[in-house]
């Protein structure tokens, strides 16, 4: 139980990282954590087929699409 309670905190403040991070790929990574342990939880609550699709639609596309679209394009502030 404490274990569940150390991952929401963990979740929590992996989202308020993503929401304060200037660098977009931090962010990107942070959110990716968010999804991730998202996935944990959905697994610890007995749902295992939310938490495969959480980590591979949540976690892992999402975050490759993020990063390649972010790769491709130029950024003004350089």
């Amino acid at each position: 139980m404490i274990f569940v309670f150390f991952l929401i905190f963990l979740m929590l403040i992996a989202a308020i990282a993503a929401s304060i991070f200037k660098d977009l790929i931090s962010a990107v990574i942070a959110s990716c954590m968010v999804s991730l342990i998202a996935a944990i939880l959905f697994y610890f609550l007995q749902a295992p087929d939310v938490a495969m699709a959480e980590a591979a639609i949540g976690a892992a596309l999402t975050a490759a699409i993020f990063i390649i679209a972010i790769r491709r394009t130029e950024r003004f502030e350089e």
